[in-house]
């Protein structure tokens, strides 16, 4: 995951302008995917500009029992700063692009940024843009890409990959935490916690696809961690170990671990981890704290602790994120 800086610049006036968005329709598209790039970033007070395209200019055919029609053709993918790839049917997938498909990503200018949402990773694989990356689709079709793309290091357990200038995400509503992460990471945690409460959705999801797995039904009356949860967010900065969290839920530190995996698909220790640099990153964004203060707010034991846990996180240092966001405002 990297942090980037503003792209976006008005170069005759110096001015920021909008980023421009567009989303590649192809047949097969899911209508939900499709239209949450447009939802999400459209609510992000002007910050970008949301177009949809299909590889022709003409109609498309949804997975639904109606087809779409677009404003734009593939054309429009030349002046995207970024390009998102929608989910289509995994009927449609396939290791080789149909011409028209190839052609249209060929527009797509150098440096753009690229998104995949659930299926689209399948496109971005077979037209080689994931070539020795790291990537993920939905956990119900990885066999199938790990077997069509062995080039792509594949991880299916996770909600969303950022790789240099290319962002896979699973399967449904994890587009929705992908285009919250561009405006967090374009912007800050403000405006997408803002973004988060004007569509009514989390600002950010714990976990990874683990949790979403079919698996056996919890017992019925089984306890849930998710009140433990909510206690170890008002003090995260106290030192909590998996015997304080256990002792709160009222279970056995194991049956407390095992519970916590099913339910959240990661260990209680790096939960607590991811837990404290997301809020590590708002202090950084939002207040004028000194690096160790903040560590000490968040629960890590030292500065040097919140640096190699940010960098581990994001790939940068707590003085360059800040910086960048600084840039931002």
């Amino acid at each position: 995951m990297t942090v980037a800086t503003p792209r976006c610049t008005d170069t005759a006036r110096g001015a920021p302008r909008p980023e421009r968005v567009v989303v590649l329709a192809l047949d097969g598209v899911y209508p939900f995917e499709l239209g949450m790039p447009s939802r999400i970033l459209g609510a992000a007070d002007g910050r970008y500009e949301v177009l949809t395209c299909s590889v022709d200019g003409g109609p498309v055919r949804t997975s639904a029992d109606f087809g779409i029609t677009v404003e734009h053709g593939p054309e429009a993918l030349e002046g995207a700063d970024t390009v998102v790839v929608a989910a289509v049917s995994p009927s449609r997938v396939s290791a080789d692009l149909p011409d028209a498909v190839a052609a249209a990503l060929a527009r797509i200018r150098p440096g753009a940024r690229v998104v995949s949402i659930c299926t689209g990773a399948f496109v971005l694989a077979a037209a080689g843009l994931l070539d020795g990356r790291r990537a993920t689709t939905h956990w119900q079709v990885s066999d199938a890409f790990r077997r069509m793309f062995p080039r792509v290091d594949l991880d299916p357990d996770v909600l969303f990959v950022e790789d240099g200038r290319m962002l896979t995400s699973a399967g449904a509503a994890s587009g929705v935490d992908i285009c919250l992460h561009l405006v967090r990471q374009d912007h800050g945690s403000e405006l997408a916690n803002k973004v988060a409460r004007r569509c009514v959705v989390p600002p950010f999801r714990d976990g990874g696809q683990a949790q979403y797995i079919e698996q056996p039904v919890p017992q019925q009356g089984a306890a849930s961690t998710a009140a433990t949860r909510a206690w170890a967010l008002e003090r995260l900065a106290e030192p909590l170990a998996l015997a304080d969290l256990a002792a709160h839920a009222r279970m056995s530190r194991r049956t407390f671990a095992r519970r916590f995996q099913d339910e959240v698909g990661l260990s209680p220790g790096r939960w607590l981890i991811q837990q404290r640099v997301v809020r590590a990153r708002h202090l950084l964004e939002a207040s004028d704290l000194s690096v160790d203060q903040i560590a000490g707010q968040v629960g890590f034991a030292t500065g040097a602790s919140l640096r190699q846990h940010l960098h581990a996180a994001i790939g940068v240092s707590p003085q360059t994120y800040r910086r960048t966001f600084q840039q931002a405002r």
